[in-house]
């Protein structure tokens, strides 16, 4: 019973000791300085910022504008 205490708190160490090297790559490699660029990148002019281009077909084509910081 013992071992497996061990053996959880160890993964939880080592899943831990994960996330910490991550977000240091992370910070180190330029990947968190600009979030604003990365969460337009997906947007295009055939897709442009707050057009609803695509919706599920029982769901009303015609959907309100959400007033946020993406949407200028």
């Amino acid at each position: 019973m013992t071992l497996a205490y061990l053996v959880i708190f160890a993964s939880f160490l080592l899943f831990a000791l994960s996330v910490v090297l991550a977000l240091a790559w992370a910070l180190r490699n330029g990947q968190m300085k600009n979030f604003e660029r990365g969460a337009t990148a997906i947007f295009d002019p055939d897709e442009p910022i707050g057009a609803v281009t695509d919706s599920f077909p029982s769901a009303p084509t015609q959907v309100e504008r959400s007033e946020g910081p993406l949407h200028e």
